[in-house]
């Protein structure tokens, strides 16, 4: 009976093994037969494309084509820097804020000194995605510090702290075209309002110059409006040009006739920003602020003189960014670039006190060479967003990254942060002639994969490409 019994398991375990070598080469045949198809399009002649499917169970290869070709991300590298900081610092790291005073109080409540707003990097400072983080509730908390502290006048400066990171500070990489605009704004380690102004237009004529209706830019910046009106339904065809610590804001291209959409530039100087609207808030007070406001960044140019403005300061409260495994979740649904570089700059200060952009990239693909023996040839990157150009990283990198992030315990935290695209959970990624897609996959049959596809130098519109890529990665359903 041992003897029938041990046979009858071991016929169970061919069996069940033989179903699954065959789901598995029958999935490997349906995804080379579609991707045949998908590189012999017309759209590919003089594209590359780069496909990696992993076994999400077992984590072996299903298919790999030109897996280890380094190519343009785009946004699809948000994923690897996301799994990267969750990994390194854990899905409840905060970045602190602090708000102190310097110089003493007289009887009559002015402050003979400075209020000093000091920043580690928090991307979320002043964000409207966060109820509690936003600018209105962080406002009104430290203005209400400063008040119960007895303060009535402030004689000296409300200076914006943003030394850590040398002040605002764009990545070398990136283009001019992208500088002024809110996907391209810079990153500082006091960082407002996600780093982004607001302006309005009104169209005119087909032809005709547009007017400036409404902004929400600070007094210290020059708009100047070059901007045409577009013809209908040409949409939004507007550039900002500036860069850090500019005073003047050119706004360049067209916006439709029929549009109606507030447009969002990067704001030069962020930090000096925030100590702008500190003054304001101070004001429902009547708390005047009697000598400048100033980023650190800008105070020391001015200076030319070691740091004394902030000795003896004293604090009055310390607010703490949301979780990161709340920053992520925002960063890969709304693909917010700022915070993919404030992500990088703290994973390079944790791992080797290095807070320069290229540095800490480099960090990132050694980070997973220690850890996966992923070559570093394989992740050559320039950023963490995905905005340069010049990123290059192979889709065995990113499918192995996605993969390793399975079995982590806060994996369920960072796929609801992927977006749901054609049914997929995936996060997508577009930049000049480069479209990339990466994320998981379950299919009707119950096999789960993980994948990453990037193709480059594509013929034709963008929207017509997608559909061909999201016809090839159907077959993983």
């Amino acid at each position: 009976m041992r003897r029938i019994f041990s046979c009858l398991c071991l016929s169970a375990f061919l069996l069940v093994g033989g179903i699954e070598t065959t789901v598995a080469q029958t999935a490997k045949t349906k995804i080379q037969n579609a991707y045949q198809q998908f590189k012999g399009a017309s759209a590919m002649t003089n594209g590359q494309a780069s496909l990696t499917v992993i076994n999400a169970k077992t984590g072996e290869i299903v298919f790999e084509d030109n897996s280890k070709v380094g190519l343009p991300t785009a946004s699809t590298l948000k994923v690897m820097t996301s799994i990267t900081a969750l990994d390194l610092l854990g899905p409840d790291y905060t970045f602190p804020t602090s708000l102190y005073y310097t110089g003493t109080i007289d009887s009559i409540g002015t402050l003979h000194g400075d209020i000093i707003i000091e920043g580690s990097g928090d991307p979320t400072l002043g964000s409207d995605r966060y109820a509690e983080h936003n600018a209105e509730t962080l406002l009104n908390k430290w203005r209400t510090a400063i008040v119960e502290l007895g303060v009535k006048q402030i004689e000296g400066r409300i200076i914006a702290d943003d030394s850590k990171y040398k002040g605002n500070q764009v990545p070398g990489t990136w283009m001019w075209t992208d500088m002024g605009n809110y996907y391209g704004a810079g990153i500082s380690s006091l960082n407002w309002k996600e780093n982004k102004l607001e302006v309005q237009f009104t169209p005119g004529r087909p032809g005709s110059m547009t007017q400036l209706a409404s902004h929400n830019v600070p007094p210290f910046y020059q708009l100047v409006n070059e901007v045409s009106t577009g013809a209908n339904q040409s949409g939004d065809n507007v550039y900002g040009y500036a860069a850090p610590y500019s005073d003047i804001i050119y706004l360049r291209g067209t916006y439709g006739a029929d549009l109606k959409k507030t447009i969002e530039l990067s704001s030069p100087d962020p930090a000096l920003v925030l100590a702008y609207d500190l003054s304001k808030a101070l004001l429902t007070d009547s708390i005047i602020v009697a000598d400048s406001l100033i980023s650190t960044a800008s105070l020391l140019k001015i200076q030319g003189e070691p740091q004394t403005w902030n000795q003896g300061k004293q604090k009055l409260l310390t607010v703490q960014s949301p979780k990161l495994i709340d920053i992520v979740h925002w960063f890969n649904q709304k693909s917010i670039n700022l915070y993919g570089e404030a992500l990088l700059k703290v994973i390079g200060g944790i791992s080797a006190n290095k807070f320069e952009t290229e540095e800490a990239a480099s960090l990132v693909a050694k980070y997973w060479e220690n850890k996966l023996k992923i070559p570093v040839g394989e992740i050559k990157t320039y950023d963490g967003s995905g905005l340069s150009p010049q990123n290059r990283v192979t889709s065995n990198a990113l499918a192995r990254i996605m993969q390793y992030a399975k079995g982590r315990p806060w994996y369920q935290g960072f796929l609801k942060s992927l977006p749901t695209i054609n049914g997929t959970s995936m996060k997508s990624g577009t930049i000049g002639g480069t479209l990339g897609y990466t994320g998981y996959q379950k299919a009707a049959d119950g096999q789960e994969y993980t994948f990453s596809l990037l193709i480059n130098n594509y013929h034709g519109g963008a929207g017509r490409m997608r559909q061909q890529m999201f016809k090839l990665l159907d077959v993983l359903k």
